[in-house]
């Protein structure tokens, strides 16, 4: 029996950008650097944190693998969201924008957001 879509939330950073590039398919390489394109380089992500991180979304059916082939000689394993992944992905994303909005006020009211650095 698989989790609610809202069971996974809060995500991490690192597994919220990686389920954001793979509304396309992408293979581990093209993941990594799309990621850092992303987040402006915030978030590098090395081989061995990838492919954990996909192995999981794997296994809790947010994502599927797919064959993908670059040339004849050379196959290369990619990834997509899947129905699930969507749902997760865009809950996390309206979780992250409410988390914003309500501290914006906040922050105004300290004016943080008026001074410059």
């Amino acid at each position: 029996m698989r989790k609610k879509a809202e069971n996974y939330l809060p995500l991490t950073h690192s597994t919220f950008y990686i389920l954001l590039v793979l509304g396309e398919p992408l293979h581990g390489y093209g993941i990594m650097q799309r990621v850092e394109e992303m987040s402006n380089g915030e978030v590098k992500l090395g081989p061995g944190t990838l492919y954990g991180v996909l192995s999981k979304l794997e296994k809790e059916g947010l994502i599927v693998k797919i064959d993908g082939q670059e040339n004849e000689q050379e196959r290369r394993k990619s990834y997509i969201l899947t129905d699930l992944g969507k749902v997760v992905v865009t809950l996390e994303y309206k979780r992250l924008q409410s988390l914003v909005e309500k501290c914006e006020s906040f922050i105004n009211n300290l004016g943080i957001l008026s001074e410059k650095p």
